[in-house]
This record gives structure tokens, C-alpha cells and sequence, in this order.
């Protein structure tokens, strides 16, 4: 972290200034592997990824969200960094839609998730006290508020806190926030008010990251810090690590295979004009649980039996609640 310098930086990627207001376009048929959910400002598209502003206002701690799932839903969807415009798109598993496990006592995802914009989590740089290289991956967070969000919303939250996540080698940030609208907001401002205003949380979203691969035969996933979320302040020097490493990707300073394409960096050779969406906006009402690939069962993970089979771990037949 001493690379993070202690008052506010002086350098600063440009930026297009534009309005803050955003909607989302919805196309393709939802829960399926062509469905993309794309991100418009002004009326024009732009990347989720690149064009967003990380900082809403960076003195109080506030940094833009875009929320990628509501809270209680299970589509593992993300945006797609590999793609032009960087739309919001379901992960595919053995060519299905794949969908996050409920493993009890919890119901899908228990927070709004998604990702801070304009960060990057460099896999070619080995964190100096999590050992470990990024995932490649903007820099998820948690949105502990009282509203359930909506896909492609995007929010302005207040960073609480940190865990450092460690999945299959690789550093997992996720930051704690909590939405600047919500009632709480006022009270809420590091990681020990959320263990006094929201007793178990912490611990339950530990171990909601810790076991919720294990239905899919894989490991638990571990952590960094024993475990321990570190605080606001801390959050807030991973935040603008990852921002200084966005700010090196977007302007094609290091080698990778992400689309950096934007409409607003201004030092980025890869700054275009917006485009049309391609394709047929949705209307469908399919709900989540009819969807293919969804599984409504709940897994109580302290019942399990584990099986060794072709060296991974199952769920036995015994494993429901």
C-alpha cells in the first residue's frame, strides 16, 4: 500500500464530463446466453467498465456502483470485459447460463453485488500482503442497504470496509458499501459501525463467499487476514490501487486481452463515438426460477457428506435442508 500516496492524487486520467443519468436496455431474451444488458447516458451507449466516473465524491468516501445482481436473486451475471461496450451478460458454465447456488441459510445473493467502475484488479501484480496477482476483473462490492437494486442501476454508496478474498490464486477484493440514500447511510461509515448496526453480517457474508462454489465441486474459497474486513480506510487505498491500474489498462499501457473501448477517456486510444445497440430490445416476463439451469433446491452445506469423485468434492443425495 505504500504505493498509494497519503493526500488526494494530482494526476488525474481525463475525462468527458457528462450528466450522471443512465438507463438500461435489455436485449435478448433474459437468463440465456445471448441476452446483454447494455448501458446508455444521454441516450447514447456507453461501457459500464470505461465510462462511468469511480468517484462520485471522492473526499466523502463515495464511488459510482453498477449493480450487476439484486439482492435474493441467483443469475451469476457480470459485465462482460471482453466485449465491445462492456454490456452486463450472464456467466456461462458447460455452455449453460449458470446460476449461484442457495446454500442455507442464505437465499441467492444476500446483498446487491456488482462492480465499482473504472478499477481493474491486475492479474501481473502480486498484492505485497495477499500473495497473490488479481483476477482481472473490475473491483467488486456489496451494497448492504434495505432496497433491492436492479440490474443495471447505476449507485452512488459509501465504502465501509474490505474483505480480501482469495479464489482458485487469485486476489478477490470485495468492498463493503452501503447506498448514500439509504436511511442508515448516516450512521454507517466503517466496517465496526456495520458490526454494530448489522450484528452477523460480516460474518455471514464471509462465509457466504466461503462456501458458495462447494455445490459446483469446487473448494471453499479462502481469505486473507484471517479473514478479517479491513476498515474504510484501507478500503479506500485498494480502491485507488485498482483505479491506478484501470487508469494503465484504458490507455493500453499494459498488455491484455480486455476491450477498452470508451467514449469518454480522453487519453485512451481506444475513445470512439457511441453506437446502436444491436439486436431486439426484451420485454419477457420469464421469471428467474423458470429458467433453465436454475435449481430452487436449499443446500445446507452443514449436512453435507463429501464424496471424493474424479478428484472433486459433491453434494450428496442427503444434502437438502
Amino acid at each position: 500500500m505504500n504505493s498509494i500516496l497519503k493526500n488526494q492524487r494530482l494526476l488525474r486520467t481525463c475525462f468527458i464530463r457528462y450528466s450522471s443519468t443512465y438507463k438500461s436496455i435489455s436485449v435478448g431474451q433474459p437468463f440465456t446466453e445471448t441476452h446483454r444488458v447494455f448501458l446508455e447516458r444521454d441516450g447514447k451507449v456507453i461501457s459500464p467498465f470505461h465510462d462511468i466516473p469511480l468517484y462520485a465524491n471522492e473526499q466523502k468516501n463515495v464511488v459510482n456502483m453498477v449493480v450487476e445482481i439484486p439482492r435474493w436473486t441467483n443469475a451469476k451475471v457480470e459485465i462482460a470485459t471482453k466485449e465491445k461496450f462492456n454490456p452486463l451478460k450472464q456467466d456461462v458454465k458447460k455452455g449453460k447460463p449458470r446460476f449461484v447456488r442457495n446454500c442455507f441459510p442464505y437465499k441467492g445473493y444476500i446483498w446487491n453485488y456488482g462492480a465499482l467502475p473504472q478499477t481493474w484488479e491486475d492479474p501481473s501484480i502480486v498484492h505485497p500482503e495477499t500473495k497473490a496477482g488479481g483476477d482481472n476483473d473490475p473491483i467488486d462490492v456489496i451494497e448492504i442497504g434495505q432496497d433491492i437494486a436492479k440490474r443495471g442501476e447505476v449507485k452512488q454508496v459509501k465504502v465501509l470496509g474490505v474483505l480480501a478474498m482469495l479464489d482458485e490464486g487469485e486476489t478477490d477484493w470485495k468492498v463493503l458499501a452501503i447506498d448514500t440514500k439509504d436511511p442508515m447511510a448516516s450512521k454507517v461509515n466503517d466496517v465496526n459501525d456495520v458490526e454494530q448496526f448489522y450484528p452477523g453480517l460480516v460474518d455471514a457474508t464471509r462465509n457466504w463467499f466461503k462456501i458458495y462454489k462447494v455445490p459446483d465441486g469446487k473448494p471453499e474459497n479462502s481469505f486473507a487476514f484471517d479473514g478479517e474486513c479491513k476498515n474504510s480506510a484501507y478500503a479506500s487505498l485498494v480502491i485507488a490501487e485498482t483505479h491506478e491500474a484501470w487508469e494503465r489498462l484504458v490507455q493500453g499501457k499494459v498488455p491484455s486481452k480486455l476491450d477498452i473501448h470508451n467514449t469518454s477517456v480522453l487519453d485512451s486510444a481506444n475513445r470512439i463515438e457511441s453506437e446502436s445497440i444491436v439486436g431486439e430490445t426484451s420485454s419477457s416476463s420469464v421469471k428467474e426460477e423458470e429458467a433453465a439451469g436454475y435449481d430452487s433446491k436449499w443446500l445446507n452445506y452443514n449436512l453435507v457428506t463429501v464424496n471424493k469423485c474424479d478428484d472433486k468434492s459433491r453434494y450428496t443425495k442427503n444434502n437438502t435442508a
